[in-house]
């Protein structure tokens, strides 16, 4: 079931459409992070301002490197010994499409610990977005329950996974990271 889902997320993806799937938090709307016109479709969906920035999943901290221009070594301890799902916002993003870039240069990149994610993440071969499933301004969903039909009608594909998992699962903790070690947290 895990192999199809995958397979099926990452034709929708190919296809450069938007999916909503379960997450190491919860449930989020995601495109191939390198596709514009991808990420520009779940900003419409979610009504929300391009000036606000998304975050992106990769599926190893070696993947880091790849998207960051410097990334501090502090930030591999923070992902490693950090016990929950930590989004690190670094400046000098490179390799994903313009439209997911904070006006300051900056992206909030999370590895994922989830065995879709990474799945997916593995076959495409590129980072996804990840942002909350629901129309900006509203609460964040819980659980599947919680997404509203206007999320999940706006999608090309629902991921078929954990959808009758009831319990409350929280967003990332975000951290922003400069390349000197400094940092401060913008949600705990």
């Amino acid at each position: 079931m895990l192999k199809d889902e995958v397979a099926k997320a990452l034709k929708v993806l190919q296809n450069g459409g938007i999916i909503l799937y379960p997450t190491d938090t919860i449930w989020g709307i995601g495109c191939d992070a390198t596709n514009a016109d991808a990420v520009k479709k779940i900003y419409t969906l979610k009504q929300r301002d391009e000036t606000k920035s998304m975050i992106v999943l990769v599926d190893n901290d070696s993947k880091l490197q790849t998207y960051i221009t410097e990334v501090p070594d502090i930030a591999y301890d923070l992902i490693e010994f950090n016990e929950n799902p930590l989004t690190l916002v670094m400046p000098g993003a490179r390799n994903i499409a313009a439209n997911l870039i904070a006006a300051d240069g900056s992206v909030g990149i999370r590895v994922a610990r989830h065995q879709f994610c990474e799945q997916l993440i593995q076959r495409l071969r590129k980072p996804i977005v990840s942002t909350s499933a629901n129309i900006s301004g509203q609460a964040s969903p819980k659980n599947f329950n919680a997404v509203s039909a206007d999320i999940i009608n706006g999608v090309d594909y629902v991921v078929d996974l954990e959808q009758h998992d009831l319990s409350e699962k929280k967003p990332s903790t975000i951290m922003r990271l400069e390349p000197d070690g400094r940092f401060e947290f913008i949600r705990k």
